[in-house]
């Protein structure tokens, strides 16, 4: 018999041992985090290449155009109106100055339900020569541009020098980058910008702050259509107006002239700039020089100019938080004019050899504005500035009006979030429900849609199966083996293989694969001196194989706070997320264990807590090769846990801005993603006392999941278990569930 010392120096011996058939894992120092940096690599290679991807690509201005459209939540029929309405929250008459050529209205007009324009009117005592829209920075009010108000130098005061020259100019009220209103009364208050705070939840509805700001833009244009004598339309904007009244111009060709002064630019580090300029997949088709080509051959205006000084959000303080970073600085003027550039050559491919310049100066430069002025018409002037109009009303506070502005997009916004249960219902009416093999066959479609168009899919696995392992635990009933496997150039998968000890010659065991939550590593759900290990994850991992289950634990790219978050700001704009990555590193992960002479390819399932169990909807609903799949401690009326406003546990109020998925909302709610994972066997593990969310969430949104499986007539392949516990692994009804559907391990000798 062999001696504890021996047994001991033999465990000890097999140590930094590889698994067999497979080379030596040698590469030291932390495997996560170096996980993260390559995919920032790749990441910043993909964005470094996507000008010439767009350029190569080909596609009609139809098609680019309608697809700006749908990417800026430009989508809500607009409202029909004779002509804007008078202020009726003045106290007095809608006039608030005048000058000797012109007359300044407060205004307001609808744009979509629910929703109006604000702004200044300022008509000409004589017939316009034009009608314009100018659109100052995000934190200029119209009155700024008027000159009746201080804060904007009165050389840059276009609108005024608009109105001088014989147009009519509407300015209308942009939603600022204070954080006054950004939170909920007796819940949370941020210093989420405005314009952030909006973005996030229009984000996940399909919406956006720049596709609602365009659309109050348009509704104007609408209005300048219809009037009577016809006039030719510009739009001029600086700043975050320079960034509307460009997208503006790119979807309507009603809009004869376009100046876009402090905002054009490569958009290559997009991501580095405030979250609310994020628009998914733009860079894959649109970068500023294709939204120019849009334009073409109508008149545009590129006024290279210093742009907005934004260093930041407001800065946290007595409890506000939770913004993203980001910062607006002027760019290389060398990089303005290669982006030009660019967009001189989109225009010469479709024929158009006039009407895009470049003017250096601003914003509102002379020479900018008289190009803008006779392309409307060819005999107007550029006027002399004259002495800014006095304000003639008494005590008016901006303030009031850019809450009614924030308030009706946040109502309007949480309109969608009420309705998009039936958009959803409606989205999935193709599904056929008459067999599990029709159900399969119907839900292809969706699961593509889902992949490609809500995820982001990235190309298989590009470089060699060449595993590399090395031996790191020696239990008693399972040895344990530190996993790399390369992915793409630059990306590889990460984790931790259990191998049970009680293997027969030639048997084949299920797999478990356990998936830790936010900022974790697979260890901690294995190694008992991890204190995590012991109670959020009650080491499952290591208990299912002492169950005699073999388990892979992956190390998911979730890990190293602003470092993670930044990778989802620079996939979005590439039609990527943090799970394309997450999807690729699982395809390569089951390709090599369903290679394991000891795993069952067949019988491999998956249970994840936390920031895991949203890999627990999302993985195997994509990839069929998952048998089954166990949410734990994340299960939720998704679509209210990102945009609620009446709960602090709500993504408005905190820093995960990653959990963000565009018009999620209107196509894949939890029990739709469910339904991606259907026929296969799906339970919810759900704590009473678990914070993430209430049990009503959670049971109303199971509902339609468990009606899904009774529909299929299958409602044994799903099960939701409520324990009294917190945020953590209970490992009771889920391994039941395991055993249940992908059988029992052998038991333990």
């Amino acid at each position: 018999m062999r001696t504890l010392a021996a047994l001991l120096l033999a465990g000890w011996s097999l140590l930094g041992q590889p698994l067999e058939n497979t080379a030596p894992l040698v590469r030291q120092g932390d495997l996560a985090a170096q996980m993260v940096a390559g995919i920032d690599r790749y990441l910043m290679r993909r964005l470094a290449e996507a000008p010439a991807r767009r350029e190569s690509a080909g596609h009609s201005a139809s098609l680019l155009r309608e697809r700006l459209r749908e990417l800026i939540g430009a989508v809500d029929v607009r409202v029909a109106f004779q002509a804007p309405a008078p202020d009726a929250t003045l106290l007095r008459n809608e006039i608030v100055a005048t000058a000797p050529s012109y007359t300044v209205r407060a205004i307001r007009w609808p744009v979509f339900a629910g929703v109006d324009g604000e702004g200044l009117l300022l008509e000409p005592r004589k017939p316009p020569r034009g009608r314009l829209v100018a659109l100052g920075d995000a934190d200029w009010t119209p009155e700024m541009l008027v000159g009746v108000a201080p804060g904007v130098a009165a050389e840059a005061q276009f609108a005024r020098r608009l109105a001088e020259s014989g147009f009519l100019v509407v300015i209308p009220t942009l939603i600022d980058r204070k954080d006054t209103y950004s939170g909920r009364e007796g819940v949370r208050f941020t210093n989420q910008p405005h314009r952030e705070f909006v973005y996030r939840m229009a984000y996940e509805m399909g919406r956006h702050i720049i596709g609602y700001e365009v659309q109050k833009v348009l509704a104007l244009v609408d209005w300048f259509a219809a009037s009577v004598p016809p006039r030719p339309i510009g739009v001029i904007g600086y700043g975050e107006g320079g960034l509307l009244a460009l997208h503006a111009a790119a979807l309507d060709e009603r809009i004869r002239a376009a100046l876009v002064s402090g905002y054009f630019a490569p958009r290559e580090e997009v991501w580095s700039e405030p979250i609310y300029r994020n628009i998914w997949s733009q860079l894959e088709e649109l970068g500023d020089a294709e939204i120019a080509g849009l334009v073409s051959p109508r008149v545009l205006i590129i006024e290279a100019s210093a742009h907005p000084d934004v260093p930041g959000p407001p800065p946290e303080r007595d409890g506000r938080r939770g913004a993203a970073p980001g910062r607006i600085r002027t760019p290389d003027p060398e990089a303005v004019r290669r982006e030009f550039e660019r967009a001189r050559r989109i225009w010469k491919r479709q024929g158009a050899r006039e009407g895009l310049s470049l003017v250096e100066g601003g914003p509102g430069s002379s020479a900018a504005l008289t190009r803008l002025v006779e392309s409307l018409d060819p005999r107007a002037r550029l006027a002399a500035p004259g002495r800014p109009p006095a304000d003639v009303r008494s005590g008016f506070d901006p303030e009031l009006r850019q809450k009614r502005q924030f308030d009706q997009l946040i109502d309007y916004t949480q309109h969608l979030v009420r309705r998009s249960e039936f958009v959803r219902r409606r989205f999935l009416s193709r599904l056929d429900f008459s067999s599990p093999e029709a159900y399969e066959r119907s839900v292809e479609p969706y699961r593509r849609i889902f992949w490609e168009e809500v995820i982001g899919k990235m190309p298989s696995p590009s470089e060699p199966l060449a595993p590399e392992t090395r031996r790191i635990y020696d239990a008693d009933a399972f040895a344990g083996y530190e996993v790399l496997l390369p992915v793409w150039s630059d990306v590889f998968a990460y984790g931790i293989l259990l191998v049970p000890k009680n293997l027969r010659p030639g048997e084949r065991r299920p797999v478990v694969v356990c998936q830790h939550g936010l900022e974790g590593r697979p260890q901690d759900l294995i190694a008992p001196e991890n204190p995590q290990a012991e109670t959020v994850y009650a080491r499952f991992a290591a208990r299912l194989a002492e169950r005699g289950y073999v388990v892979y634990a992956p190390q998911n790219p979730y890990i190293g706070g602003h470092d993670f978050r930044i990778l989802l700001r620079k996939a979005h704009p590439l039609k990527l997320s943090l799970f394309s990555f997450i999807i690729g590193q699982h395809q390569r992960t089951l390709e090599w264990l369903a290679k394991l002479p000891f795993v069952d390819p067949a019988r491999i399932g998956f249970y994840g807590l936390s920031y895991g169990g949203k890999a627990a909807m999302r993985v195997p609903a994509v990839l069929r090769q998952y048998a089954l799949s166990i949410c734990s401690g994340d299960f939720n009326e998704w679509i209210w846990k990102i945009t609620d406003l009446d709960h602090p546990f709500s993504y408005m109020f905190t820093v995960e801005y990653d959990m963000l998925e565009f018009n999620l909302g209107h196509t894949f709610n939890y029990a739709e993603m469910a339904a991606l994972i259907a026929p296969r066997p799906f339970m919810v593990e759900r704590g009473h006392r678990d914070g993430v969310s209430i049990d009503e969430w959670v049971a109303y949104e199971y509902a339609t999941v468990r009606r899904h499986y009774a529909d299929l007539r299958i409602p044994g392949r799903t099960r939701i278990e409520f324990f009294d516990g917190p945020h953590q692994i209970h490992g009771v009804g889920a391994f039941e569930f395991l055993e249940e559907h992908l059988g029992p391990p052998a038991s333990v000798r």
